[in-house]
């Protein structure tokens, strides 16, 4: 992986020994410039799990990520910025998924800063509306704008829970004490980012983490959550859709010809309409 290119991409400078600081402006910059996003999904099903190549098109603006992307291309980059990093498969409770932990996330942990070497810290990038600065891993009460987080041992498994703020549509998340490789999610990415009938070959989604909010676009729905009100509303047209990937998540899908972005939009619209329909008939 171009470490540089990608501090470059975020827009970081990383110098001298692993430290608290630097781990949490790098983690900000992260979650800020690069979307957790489905988008990538929408016209064709995702290929197997590659975190090289997926840096190499997060660096290129083709993509964002998705958790196993997203938190396995940070797990490069804080290895190879001298951090100690281990993954652990998890598991996200949503009002459709039960909690526990079938390896439907990918969390890290961080050890190795300079003011405390032994001290762990809970890393996530990937849950879209989740952390914007690591944690200690302890039991504790968090509040990031616009959430309030709780972190405590897990019910499910020898390991950890993170309580989501419960307006956000997820629940919380477990995960394992145990160290996990990227190997133990290729089966579950093949599954999420192919399976027609999965939330991401569903629905385009992208999320973008503010120091004090959260955006959102699904389908043409653009939200804007802050800690005492919400700003909606909806993309009618390609031209504006396209303008807000580019300029506000920072995907400008270079990669996408005309045919491409035609039938990109024709899918996202059909969504919001399949959602009024089911809407109405609730």
């Amino acid at each position: 992986m171009d470490t540089e290119a990608l501090l470059r991409r975020i827009g970081v400078e990383h110098d001298g020994q692993p430290n608290l600081d630097a781990l949490n402006r790098l983690h900000e910059a992260y979650v800020d410039q690069v979307a957790y996003e489905s988008v990538q999904f929408q016209l064709e099903p995702g290929t197997a799990l590659d975190v090289e190549e997926t840096a190499r098109r997060i660096i290129a603006y083709e993509t964002g990520g998705y958790c196993f992307q997203l938190n396995g291309v940070l797990a490069l980059l804080l290895t190879e910025l001298g951090y100690d990093v281990t993954m652990h498969r998890g598991g996200v409770q949503t009002p459709n998924r039960p909690a526990g932990v079938d390896s439907n996330h990918l969390v890290l942990t961080v050890r190795g800063l300079v003011e405390d070497p032994e001290r762990e810290w809970l890393v996530d990038a990937g849950l879209g509306n989740g952390l914007i600065h690591p944690v200690p891993l302890e039991v504790s009460d968090i509040h990031q704008d616009p959430f309030d987080l709780v972190l405590r041992r897990s019910e499910q498994t020898t390991g950890w829970r993170l309580d989501h703020d419960p307006r956000f549509g997820v629940f919380g998340m477990d995960f394992e004490d145990a160290p996990a490789t990227l190997d133990d999610f290729a089966g579950k990415h093949l599954e999420l980012s192919g399976d027609p009938k999965s939330g991401f070959r569903a629905t385009a989604s992208v999320f973008r983490r503010k120091r004090e909010s959260i955006v959102v676009l699904r389908s043409v729905g653009r939200t804007e959550t802050f800690g005492d009100h919400v700003d909606s509303s909806i993309i009618e047209t390609p031209a504006d859709y396209f303008a807000i990937l580019a300029d506000e998540f920072f995907l400008p899908l270079p990669q996408y010809d005309t045919a491409r972005r035609d039938a990109l939009w024709r899918r996202v619209w059909q969504q919001y309409e399949d959602f009024l329909a089911a809407s109405a008939g609730s």
